[in-house]
Order: C-alpha cells, then sequence, then structure tokens
C-alpha cells in the first residue's frame, strides 16, 4: 500500500512539472504574437526590409565616406594581358625588298658543337651599294641558331640551321627575317649547312684490309709459283686472299652504315651569303 502511494506522488510531481513546462511555452508563444510586427516582410534574396532610419550625423558620414583618391584595381586575369610580340618594322625611308642577297663574313665560329638558341654573328666585307641605299661596311648581322646536332651513324654529317634575326645600320637595330644560301663557298639547301656524308668513302675504308690481303696473297702466290719445289703450294695463298677480300667486300657496307659522318666546322672569316626572306626596312 505505502508502494502504491509513493508511485502516485512521483506520477502526480512529473504530470505537474509538464503542466508548468507547457505553460511556460505557452506564454512565450503569446509574447511573440504580442510583438510580432506583420508589416515587416522578407524579400526574395532573404533579408528583412528595415524601416527607414534617420540620416547619420554629420561626422559620422564624414568618416564613413569613401575617399575618393582610392588607387584602381585592374583585372589582372591571364587573358586580359596582352601578348608580348617581336617588334617588326612595317615602314622606314629605305625598303630592302624580299630576296636581296648579301655577301657576309662570319666574326662567330660556326660549328655542330654550338647549342640550340646560341647567337652566331656576321658583318659586311665592304660597302654594298643599291640603287636607293648603301649598306657600310662592317654592318653586323645577328643571327640564332634554329637547330644543331653533331654528326650521326649512318655517316649522316652534322648540322647547323642559321636564321638572321637583325641588322644593326647606324646604331640601330633592325629586325630581319634572312636565312643562308652559300656558307664556306657552298650551296646552301633549306637553310641546311651539312657536314659531310661519309657513307661512301667510310665504305671504302673498310674495304682496305680485304685488298691489302688479296694484295699480299697474290705476291706470295707468284714467289712460290717461282720455285719449282713450292709450285703446288702457289695457289693456296691466292684462294685465302680472295676469300677474305669477297667477304671483306660483302661486310663493308655493312660495317659503314654505323659510322658517322662529318662534323661542321667553319673558321672565322668565311665567306657566308645571306638573303632576305620578307622585306625589311630601315630609317
Amino acid at each position: 500500500m505505502k508502494k502504491d502511494v509513493f508511485f502516485t506522488l512521483i506520477l502526480l510531481l512529473l504530470f505537474t512539472n509538464h503542466a508548468l513546462c507547457f505553460d511556460l511555452d505557452m506564454t512565450v508563444d503569446d509574447d511573440i504574437r504580442k510583438n510580432y510586427n506583420s508589416s515587416k516582410l522578407v524579400n526574395d534574396t532573404g533579408t528583412e526590409e528595415l524601416e527607414s532610419l534617420p540620416a547619420l550625423p554629420d561626422s559620422l558620414q564624414k568618416e564613413q565616406s569613401v575617399p575618393q583618391d582610392l588607387p584602381v584595381i585592374l583585372d589582372m586575369k591571364n587573358d586580359n594581358i596582352p601578348a608580348s610580340s617581336p617588334q617588326v618594322l612595317t615602314s622606314g625611308t629605305i625598303k630592302i625588298r624580299k630576296g636581296t642577297s648579301f655577301d657576309v663574313t662570319n666574326t662567330t665560329k660556326i660549328s655542330d658543337w654550338l647549342a640550340k638558341g646560341s647567337s652566331v654573328k656576321f658583318k659586311t666585307k665592304t660597302n654594298i651599294v643599291k640603287k636607293k641605299y648603301t649598306i657600310p661596311a662592317n654592318t653586323v648581322f645577328t643571327g640564332e641558331i634554329l637547330e644543331v646536332h653533331r654528326p650521326q651513324i649512318t655517316c649522316n654529317g652534322g648540322l647547323v640551321v642559321i636564321r638572321i634575326k637583325s641588322m644593326v645600320y647606324k646604331g640601330h637595330t633592325v629586325p630581319i627575317n634572312a636565312y643562308i644560301t652559300r656558307a664556306d663557298d657552298k650551296m646552301i639547301f633549306l637553310n641546311n649547312i651539312k657536314g659531310d656524308r661519309t657513307y661512301l668513302k667510310t665504305m671504302w675504308k673498310k674495304g682496305n684490309w680485304g685488298r691489302a690481303l688479296f694484295g699480299r696473297m697474290f705476291n706470295l702466290t707468284v714467289n712460290l709459283g717461282g720455285e719449282g719445289s713450292t709450285l703446288l703450294l702457289s695457289p693456296f695463298p691466292l684462294a685465302y686472299g680472295t676469300i677474305c677480300l669477297g667477304v671483306n667486300t660483302l661486310i663493308s657496307p655493312i660495317t659503314a652504315f654505323f659510322s658517322k659522318g662529318g662534323h661542321v666546322s667553319i673558321p672565322v672569316g668565311s665567306d657566308f651569303r645571306i638573303k632576305f626572306l620578307d622585306d625589311a626596312y630601315i630609317d
């Protein structure tokens, strides 16, 4: 009996607390309803439209005003930065027409040991007199190594490709576009200065051993044939020399294939000829 009374009291206490909480919650809701201003609306951006406020005092307005001399911040996106391009003259008092050729000499040694991108220089030996202009002696032309490689197998020689990029005329650097048509008294095709291709020469060298051996065996055969006691042995050296010559002749084209060609090496002061690919304008 006492236990039942005890549990009944606990339940009454619990329900009483819930009832008080419920009353408290309802009281808060009533306060919210009384103070709620239904004239305030929420705009599309999720912010309340505030009622107009009185203007700030002049002192505060001055402090809040934005200075007019702020620096302008430019848009520094990569796609808005203009790409740098080389300066090309399209007008001037003197025009050097496309296809014009000048004879010059190199003041830089030209070889296939130079690195790609290296600068090489040339100069005119004498005054170049044309109809409307004169290029004085010692006018400097600057070129760039566009492509280079040293001798390769298959007896392929070295390679140097030069493009003339500028000339100095009366102290001013003038951009030009020219290439080499003659180097060291040799015609240059496709602007490629090539080392000697030595396949045939190398193949002949590779056959020297067989030819030399055949000559010795032939002489030995002749000497043995002159003696009656060795007449029967005389054909054998000749046969041996003939076999070695044939084998050496057959394999020499193959061995020559894996040899390298000649280097490009042109000393300072050699004769070159440059030809303009585009019109050039100078003042």
